[in-house]
């Protein structure tokens, strides 16, 4: 552990290890522990933030740090969100339109160093970008880093140079710039085998990796009918007061209560739309016409429709601090 990570901080690192969904029986007991979670990490860090992608599992959370920090007088903490320049714009857009009602402090991550080659020389997702035209700090994670040796690497998110540029280094270099000791997040153990092993609190103290923090991931133990039963059953009907109190479960995308409309309900519009997990706009794929929470849930692989280079990649994209 590096000694410039706070050593007020009192959490167990062993919460949660060995540990499934199926330890948690009941919605319940699921969201029992997120509150748990969510509130010892609010009060643990002098300078938490949560991760927000806009996607349903870090907007779950997003909820429960809302509800928490509500009842127990916390400060909100930062929310912020990676900008790797290959986004749907109605995701930024959903990002924005919630921060602001829910009266979040958004900042984004960017890293600007690629941003700006990109935008001078008119890029397009695929489009090569030269090692040596970045900064020695870029470069440094490419070469040192990455131990990557050609010259130049395409401009696409889902490829180990790519997603550890444009995210990996990005969120990094945000945490310094801010402070950041406690990163909130919304992964999952059943969404990707490389967070099977997760635990609630989960240190990253390497300072040669990235700035010391912990990882606080307060619905760990939620599979992915459990978000979107949180959603219809909890989420939505706190958040929208046309929406009936005790729950209801849209069965098409156009089927919304009387009085609602799509832009009232905290759900990003791509799940909706057919799209199940969320990625880059050049790399995701919806998997059905029927809104997420209707498809197959159990037989089918909830990041069907995301890059699968990247998702091979995935343990040692997490070992050089990805989410």
């Amino acid at each position: 552990m590096s000694d410039d990570f706070p050593a007020s901080v009192d959490v167990d690192y062993t919460d949660g290890e060995g540990e499934t969904p199926d330890d948690y029986p009941s919605i319940q007991h699921k969201i029992e522990k997120a509150v748990e979670v969510t509130r010892r990490g609010l009060e643990q860090y002098d300078n938490p933030a949560v991760m927000w992608t806009g996607g349903k599992d870090s907007t779950l959370t997003l909820y429960f740090i809302n509800q928490v920090a509500e009842e127990y007088g916390y400060e909100k903490p930062t929310a912020v969100f990676i900008d790797h320049f290959q986004h749907f714009d109605d995701i930024t857009d959903f990002v924005e339109h919630w921060a602001d009602e829910w009266e979040i402090d958004l900042v984004y991550a960017r890293n600007e160093d690629v941003g700006a080659y990109v935008d001078e020389h008119g890029l397009e997702p695929g489009d090569d970008i030269p090692v040596d035209a970045l900064s020695e700090h870029n470069q440094h994670h490419i070469r040192e880093i990455l131990e990557f040796e050609e010259d130049s690497f395409p401009f696409l998110l889902d490829t180990y140079v790519g997603n550890h540029l444009l995210k990996t280094v990005a969120l990094n270099d945000a945490l310094e710039e801010h402070d950041i000791d406690g990163v909130i997040s919304g992964v999952r153990w059943d969404e990707q085998e490389a967070r099977a092993d997760e635990t609630f609190f989960s240190p990253r103290h390497d300072p040669d990796l990235f700035p010391p923090h912990d990882r606080i991931q307060p619905i760990l133990q939620f599979a992915e009918a459990d978000v979107w039963e949180a959603f219809w059953n909890f989420v939505v009907p706190d958040t929208v007061e046309a929406f009936p109190d005790e729950g209801y479960i849209p069965q098409a995308d156009d089927d919304l209560p009387e009085g609602v409309s799509r832009e009232d309900v905290p759900i990003s519009p791509k799940y909706f739309a057919g799209f199940r997990s969320l990625g880059s706009e050049v790399s995701t794929e919806k998997t059905t016409e029927e809104p997420a929470w209707l498809q197959n849930l159990e037989d089918t692989t909830e990041r069907a429709g995301r890059a699968q280079d990247k998702e091979d990649l995935m343990e040692r994209l997490r070992d050089l601090g990805y989410m």
